[in-house]
Parts: structure tokens; C-alpha cells; sequence
């Protein structure tokens, strides 16, 4: 295959906050009496909001009120994030720096919002990297439907099989899958499920592990 782009998730791929989406997830929860744990937490990662609401519901009861426990994870995150700011994952200066001085395309596919994404990703000095950033509200629907995959390979002018799909969570990594990509997993908080390991064409350790494998497949 002949490598022309590369396409990011950002929450847990770029940045370590899905410890902090845990984390407030179930505070959040808490705060209207339901008990949501570590691994329900890590279930709903990139989920896009139906499917996500869906999920929570059958895990806690259906009376589960998704959408206020949503406003309220956001504000606790947001006031946290305030104070301390977020973290690059390992690898990832190197690996953009290595995608712009081989002019490589690249573009970010993140279900989080515009705002949130364009905050977060100039604050660790990255935003300017990226060639085409496609958000969750840009999209009909989000992961894991192929949908954001499918747009960040169009506005990259791109076939999605020229694109490398660089994923944390078991619905990216089967959203770029679905699309046509060629999903590459790197685990944050675990180590995926079996499906999730099975259609990840590579797994690699941290983000500067991608080189190696763009060098070889590129």
C-alpha cells in the first residue's frame, strides 16, 4: 500500500485525557446516584452520543439521565482541565515532526467538538500540524460508524486506503476499520478486545512506533 495521510484520533491517542473522560464520567454518574465503574467507563470511549447513551442505559437502568450526567462530566472536566491542563502521549512531536518533513498529509478525527479540540490541541502546541481537523458535530454519525473517517479522507483529498487510521479505543479502531482505512491501535487504558486486535493492521507501543511502521508499509 502506498501511504499518503494520516488521520489521528486525539482524546487517549494524542493526549492522555481519557483517564480524565473516566474519571469525571463517574463522578458525574454519582452525583445522580448510580454506581458507574472503571470498566463502564472504558466501554463508552469514542462513542458517538446515541450509541453511547444507548450503551449507559442498558449498563445502569433505563432511567439513567444521560444527558445531564453528560453536562455535568463536561463541566468537571473543563474546570479540571483549567487548572491542569492536559498531557501529549508519548511519541507524538516526534512522529508530526517526522509526517511534515516527509509532507505527508494529516488530519484529525476526533468525536469531541470544535471548541473543546481546537482548545485542547493549541494548548500542547500541535493545532498547527494538521492539515484538515474533522470533528464529532461534523459528522452524521459518529464512531464507530465509518462516517468521520470517510470525511477526513475526502477533505484530505485522499482514497481511505491511502490513510492511516491512528486509534486508542475499540469503536475508533472499527470506524476506520468500517471506512477503509488502515486502522493502527496503540491501547491506552487497556489492551482492546480480540476483535479490536484482530482488524488493527499494526499495534504499536506509543506513537513514535507509527514510523517504523509507515517506513515499512510506506
Amino acid at each position: 500500500m502506498k501511504i499518503k495521510g494520516v488521520i489521528f484520533d486525539m482524546d487517549g491517542l494524542m493526549l492522555d485525557t481519557e483517564k480524565l473522560y473516566n474519571r469525571f464520567w463517574r463522578e458525574a454518574a454519582a452525583e445522580f446516584g448510580y454506581t458507574m465503574t472503571y470498566e463502564h467507563a472504558l466501554v463508552i470511549r469514542s462513542m458517538n452520543p446515541v450509541i453511547c447513551s444507548e450503551t449507559l442505559k442498558q449498563l445502569l437502568g433505563k432511567d439513567f439521565p444521560y444527558e445531564e450526567a453528560k453536562t455535568l462530566r463536561r463541566k468537571l472536566m473543563k474546570e479540571y482541565v483549567k487548572i491542569h491542563g492536559v498531557e501529549k502521549k508519548k511519541g507524538l512531536d516526534e512522529l508530526l515532526q517526522f509526517l511534515k518533513r516527509n509532507k505527508m498529509k494529516t488530519a484529525v478525527a476526533t468525536s469531541s467538538n470544535r471548541s473543546r479540540t481546537e482548545w485542547y490541541l493549541t494548548s500542547v502546541g500541535v493545532w498547527e500540524y494538521f492539515d484538515e481537523i474533522i470533528c464529532g458535530d461534523m459528522v452524521g454519525k459518529g464512531k464507530p460508524e465509518p462516517d468521520i473517517y470517510l470525511t477526513a479522507a475526502k477533505h484530505l483529498e485522499l482514497f481511505p486506503d491511502e490513510c492511516i487510521a491512528l486509534e486508542d479505543a475499540p469503536a475508533g479502531i472499527l470506524s476506520a476499520y468500517r471506512a477503509g482505512c488502515h486502522p493502527v491501535f496503540i491501547p491506552d487504558l487497556d489492551e482492546g478486545d480480540i476483535d479490536t486486535r484482530e482488524i488493527a493492521e499494526y499495534i504499536a507501543g506509543n506513537l513514535s512506533d507509527v514510523i517504523d511502521f509507515i517506513k515499512k508499509e510506506g
